[in-house]
């Protein structure tokens, strides 16, 4: 390839990454411990005050919640198993009119049990912060999960196809000669960027399907709309559903206590695929013409269609199978192409193997974008002459871009410690735990981003470290303290997943004390002209003009 077309994608890749880097370096972080929104909604929750409903006993209890409660009958779910963040077996939440499906802000949740006989009905507050991480990552730190913001979302993601794309390019030339190649020496900036261009490429089928996947869950609405227009004529829906059945226009509602039970709807959808593993069933409109129960469950020699598995549908009175295109191990071809691009994004197949694979791309993912920062400034240095003279002023640009990359990253990095330590520490104490979870992270966000203008990239890369590191360290030493003072009203699980918690922040904390240390080493005895170094004058951001270093 001629090099001036190589010189043109290499501007393409610098300045796409440039531009939307630190957007994808929140997204990428947030979403690795997406991954697992699991185990962390389990780490949060308090251990639950009563025993577990036997599921024999769901059916009564369905029966009398909807008689005590009938505006549950629009939707609710029966847990069919048991863990720290399910607060019973029978629950089901209420929403503004005119709310946004993806918003939980609004919404009000309950949980009912049964005593004596009759149903009780309880307002509880589920924990919210794998939910607050998981917009984080949906819509590139931004606080609300609304239709605008995915579409800044779905911007970022095209220019994030741009660069991967315009980065192979770049790349093809030297290919063999420089894929495995990791040159270390005293040129950082070459080490740097081979580390870069191997992590790249040999993630980059995992990269093309997020770029991918990410610009269609941004836009699909848009897209839905105009494939009606251009080719339904307005009857995207019908053609969807396909031909529906006529009910009378007056229809007396159904008696839930002729339902099936919970137990016979599970056995019938295990009869379907036996590798298929049941977790909840989710009621819809079972009072109504069309009343209807998704048996959600999971299938881990499968594809499933969303991060929580997939389902079959069932008709609540009769057993009758509805819909099983979304059943994973029984979908058909086209539903399982569409099911897969779902499943490639979300990790929803291969079971734990591929979460942690998963968990571990997004953290490469998100260095991926850090270092790209870091080899646009390093590129952008003065030398310092070889023969004495003083240090050179470093450009202005690079001096701001090294700010804003330590403050965007390691203050997304220092907000989601922090927001998972009040997850516990604020329990019962706060009216809106939410609202106190989006303060905190955007607290601390916002100062590290802050400090690392006031104080210099060299040294808030290094004090921003170390609070990264004593964050993470602070959440295992919160499980330890539930479990030594309870009195204090934390808990400890001693389940598996809620101790992967503690043990992937304490390998956190573990590796950001490491960078913290190499961090200081570099800016007390690396190169003087760099931007990260202490150097005893800096440049002032505003006019280029020397000034005293702050100690």
């Amino acid at each position: 390839m001629r090099t001036d077309y190589v010189r043109i994608y290499k501007s393409v890749h610098t300045w796409t990454g440039i531009l939307s880097g630190m957007a994808l370096f929140i997204a990428f972080y947030a979403g690795a411990f997406t991954v697992f929104k699991e185990p962390i909604s389990r780490w949060a929750s308090p251990p639950a005050v009563e025993a577990a409903l036997p599921l024999a006993d769901a059916g009564p209890l369905v029966v009398q919640t909807l008689a005590a409660r009938p505006d549950a009958a629009r939707e609710f779910t029966v847990h069919l198993r048991e863990a720290e963040h399910l607060p019973g077996r029978l629950e089901w939440q209420l929403r503004a009119p005119g709310g946004d499906d993806h918003d939980e802000r609004g919404a009000r949740h309950y949980v009912a049990t049964l005593d004596a006989g009759s149903a009780r009905v309880s307002e509880f507050q589920p924990a919210p912060v794998a939910g607050f991480i998981d917009v984080l990552h949906r819509v590139i730190g931004l606080p609300v999960d609304s239709d605008p913001n995915r579409w800044v979302m779905g911007v970022i993601a095209t220019l994030y196809a741009l660069a991967l794309f315009s980065g192979v390019v770049v790349l093809l030339p030297s290919l063999v000669k420089d894929l495995f190649a990791l040159r270390v020496g005293p040129n950082l900036k070459r080490m740097w960027l081979d580390a870069h261009n191997a992590v790249g490429l040999m993630s980059l089928p995992f990269h093309v399907v997020m770029a991918v996947t990410a610009a269609v869950f941004a836009f699909h609405d848009g897209i839905y709309a105009l494939q009606d227009r251009l080719f339904h004529d307005g009857r995207f829906g019908a053609a969807v559903q396909g031909p529906g059945v006529a009910t009378p226009a007056a229809t007396p509602p159904r008696d839930p206590a002729t339902m099936l039970a919970p137990t016979e709807l599970v056995a019938r959808a295990r009869e379907l695929s036996p590798g298929f593993v049941p977790t909840q069933l989710q009621y819809q409109k079972v009072t109504g013409p069309k009343p209807v129960v998704r048996v959600w469950g999971r299938d881990e020699a499968a594809v499933s269609p969303r991060a929580r598995g997939g389902f079959v549908a069932l008709d609540p009175y009769s057993g009758k199978v509805m819909n099983a295109d979304f059943l994973p191990g029984r979908q058909s071809a086209p539903n399982l192409v569409i099911s897969s691009l779902f499943a490639l994004h979300m990790a929803a197949f291969g079971g734990t193997a591929v979460q942690w694979m998963y968990f571990a791309l997004g953290l490469a993912g998100a260095w991926l974008f850090y270092s790209g920062n870091l080899l646009w400034i390093e590129s952008r240095r003065k030398r310092a002459p070889k023969q004495g003279g003083a240090l050179p002023a470093q450009r202005r640009d690079a001096r701001l871009m090294a700010a804003a990359t330590i403050g965007v990253c390691l203050g997304c990095v220092c907000g989601i410690s922090l927001t998972l330590l009040a997850a516990k520490w604020l329990h019962g104490r706060v009216a809106d735990l939410h609202a106190w979870h989006v303060g905190l992270y955007y607290a601390a966000f916002l100062g590290a981003i802050g400090w690392a203008f006031a104080r210099g990239a060299g040294r808030a890369a290094v004090h921003l470290l170390w609070l990264a590191a004593a964050l993470a360290f602070a959440i295992p030493l919160t499980t330890l303290a539930g479990w030594l003072a309870p009195g204090l009203g934390l808990w400890a699980h001693g389940s598996a997943a809620a101790l992967g918690v503690d043990l992937t922040a304490l390998a956190g904390a573990g590796a950001l004390a490491l960078m913290a240390r190499a961090a200081a080493r570099r800016m007390r005895a690396g190169p003087p002209d760099s931007v990260w170094a202490a150097r005893p004058a800096t440049a002032s951001p505003i006019d280029g003009a020397t000034v005293p270093n702050a100690g």
